[in-house]
Order: C-alpha cells, then sequence, then structure tokens
C-alpha cells in the first residue's frame, strides 16, 4: 500500500497525464494529420505540463496546511513522474503505426489506464467498480470528443485565412 502523498501524486498525475496527453494528441491529430506535430505534442507535454502539474500538487499541499515538507516533496515527485513516464508511453504507438491507427491505440491505451486505476480506487474504497470506471471513462470521452471537434475548428479556421 503506498503512502498517502505517493498515491495522491501518482493519481492525480496518472490522471491528468491521460486525459491531457488524449487531448492533445486528439486535437492536434484533427487539425494537422501530422505525426511530427502529435510526436512533438506528447514530448511537450510531457516535460512541460508534468512540471506544471507538480508544481501545482507542490503549491496545492503546501496550501493545505495540514502536510509536512517531506510528504509535500513526496507529492510533488510522485506527480512529476507518474505525468511525465505516463505521457511518453503515448509516443510508442505514434512512433509505431500511421497516425490515424496511433490515436486509436492511443485511446484504447490511455481509457484502459483510467479504467485500471479507476477499478483499483473503487476498490480501495469499497464502492462500486462500475460506476466510478464509467464516470471516469465517460469525462474521458467527452475530452476526447471535445478535442476532436477543436482541432477540426483549428483547422477550418487558420486554413481559410
Amino acid at each position: 500500500m503506498l503512502k498517502g502523498s505517493l498515491k495522491t501524486g501518482l493519481s492525480f498525475g496518472l490522471t491528468s497525464g491521460i486525459i491531457t496527453t488524449l487531448g492533445l494528441m486528439v486535437g492536434l491529430h484533427s487539425g494537422t494529420h501530422s505525426k511530427l506535430v502529435v510526436a512533438g505534442g506528447i514530448v511537450t507535454i510531457a516535460v512541460a505540463d508534468a512540471f506544471s502539474d507538480a508544481l501545482g500538487m507542490h503549491v496545492s499541499q503546501e496550501s493545505e496546511n495540514q502536510h509536512s515538507s517531506r510528504e509535500i516533496w513526496e507529492a510533488t515527485l510522485a506527480t512529476f513522474l507518474a505525468k511525465f513516464v505516463f505521457a511518453l508511453t503515448f509516443l510508442v504507438p505514434v512512433l509505431l503505426f500511421p497516425i490515424a491507427t496511433a490515436i486509436l491505440v492511443g485511446i484504447g491505451w490511455g481509457l484502459f489506464l483510467l479504467g485500471l486505476l479507476s477499478y483499483s480506487m473503487a476498490r480501495e474504497q469499497r464502492v462500486s467498480p462500475w460506476l466510478v470506471i464509467t464516470e471516469h471513462l465517460v469525462i474521458a470521452l467527452v475530452v476526447i470528443a471535445i478535442t476532436h471537434y477543436v482541432g477540426h475548428w483549428v483547422h477550418a479556421a487558420f486554413n481559410s485565412a
């Protein structure tokens, strides 16, 4: 069983890594259909957003005034590592497959990871896994759908100029 600070950072970093990276991948693909752009976006989000989320976690934990310095840094580092590592896993299908296939594989991978995390959380909290999994996957699918259409909108808006 993980310590609270590590569990907080890991669950936040994993969830953020999945949702942010999927949204970015789908939006960039819809707007550009470029493997290079999607790959560059993934690497950029893995670095920049991992630092951003880790700092956000750090400040959030400090502002609660309830955690030791060690707990704050554990949550900060766990957030960074989870976000960085899991975001980079989405690069693998982009490197291995044609971009349209890579997007579908990435979506499948992200939903699988999110479902696994949701199941684990539900079991630990002794609540229905199906409700938690459904809630989290629906949110992820909404993000995917919205970013898909935003990518199309950006493509149309900037190609007509």
